[in-house]
């Protein structure tokens, strides 16, 4: 129910409170591998912070102000997307993401992102979709790219990381610049 196929066997549906064990068992297999590139606040390491980071998300769609969905393929959870945050009041959401490693090379999140970043700027008529990312993460990069999203800059040395500060990125998409590039169809497919 409510799911929005992304291939013929990965599929994009709302993640709920009620999917804390799946979410734990994905983040328990991509841990390492999403550790540096998310906040340590997401990435529960128990069934009962698991629901809490799931009932975050669903309190903040309550309120109006962020959402959370899952990446299943072949019935597993394998990742996912995630508004960060929505302010309907300025127009402007920022987006994320999540994925183990097994999935990836199959175009799941740009597909996954491109189904939110449609809603927001079309149904939801938000004006900006922002991309926050550690300058080192390559993969996320790539992401913001081929979604045709804009480099706005770097915020230099603004999060603490276990070396050090770590710069992060600003990528974004404007409304008007995904109504033109997506045309009749949604961007990032294909």
């Amino acid at each position: 129910m409510f799911a929005s196929p992304l291939t013929a066997d990965a599929q994009l549906r709302p993640l709920n409170p009620w999917h804390a064990e799946e979410f734990l068992a994905n983040l328990d297999r991509a841990r390492e591998h999403i550790s540096p590139w998310v906040s340590p606040s997401f990435v529960a390491t128990d069934l009962d912070r698991a629901r809490h980071v799931l009932q975050r998300y669903a309190d903040r769609w309550a309120r109006d102000d962020g959402g959370i969905w899952g990446i299943w393929c072949d019935g597993t959870l394998v990742g996912g997307v995630l508004l960060v945050s929505l302010n309907a009041a300025t127009g402007v959401c920022e987006a994320g993401c999540w994925l183990e490693p097994t999935a990836e090379g199959r175009g799941l999140v740009t597909r996954a992102v491109s189904r939110i970043i449609d809603w927001a700027l079309v149904e939801r008529g938000l004006h900006r979709v922002e991309w926050r990312t550690n300058a080192g993460n390559v993969r996320s990069i790539a992401v913001a790219r081929r979604l045709g999203m804009q480099r706005d800059g770097v915020l230099r040395g603004v999060l603490r990381g276990p070396d050090g500060r770590i710069d992060l990125e600003v990528w974004s998409v404007l409304a008007p610049e995904w109504r033109a590039r997506r045309g009749g169809g949604v961007a990032g497919e294909g």
